[in-house]
């Protein structure tokens, strides 16, 4: 009788660490997605930090280059540049390398600070996308969305740098193309305010 009990038993018991083994592998599939969800979470925010960084280092190029920066015509650092990312003039003269000729005006100068920062963008976002315009209305009035589009009429016009690239759909279910977001909206949208240089 105790030969029967004891079988009965030692069945029992593993059965039980069947089941334990069936929940605890659900709970690290969860702890897989959580781990997958943060290395995206990590790689959008190591994204929008070196854009902001790209960004505010634009601004200062522009700030310190005042005469360039504020023209309302012939102003190398606005433009609307989509991949792959080229400037309106292309212009190396801040260039430390042997034979390369100085800049020889203030527009060489931000043509080759264009072209050595739009080369940066490409290399640091992945599809990026940069408008630098006048704008009035950065923001969509009826969803509060960055826009790409730049509304110079009205009051507050203010030029503004509006960066995009290409990162992952927060939507789980799409797959493929569908699952990234290629710079539909502006990620980061920074004005340049005047400050003591200009």
């Amino acid at each position: 009788m105790r030969a029967g009990t004891s079988s009965r038993e030692k069945g029992f018991s593993l059965l039980e660490v069947l089941i334990s083994i069936i929940i605890l592998s659900f709970g690290l599939l969860g702890m897989v997605g959580l781990q997958a969800a943060a290395l995206q979470a990590n790689r959008d925010a190591r994204l929008q930090s070196i854009a902001i960084s790209l960004a505010r280092e634009l601004a200062e190029m522009m700030r310190g280059n005042k005469d360039v920066g504020l023209a309302s015509s012939a102003n190398p650092y606005v433009g609307d540049f989509t991949s792959p990312l080229t400037p309106t003039t292309e212009s190396y003269c801040l260039n430390v390398a042997t034979g390369t000729t100085a800049c020889a005006s203030n527009a060489a100068i931000a043509d080759a600070q264009m072209t050595e920062w739009l080369s940066r963008v490409k290399t640091e976002l992945p599809g990026a996308r940069v408008n630098i315009c006048v704008d009035s209305a950065p923001f969509d009035p009826s969803s509060g969305l960055p826009r790409w589009v730049c509304t110079t009429t009205g009051t507050g016009a203010t030029t503004v740098i509006k960066m995009g690239w290409t990162r992952t759909s927060t939507d789980r279910s799409a797959s493929g193309s569908a699952a990234l977001e290629r710079a539909t909206i502006p990620s980061v949208v920074l004005p340049i305010t005047p400050g003591n240089s200009l």
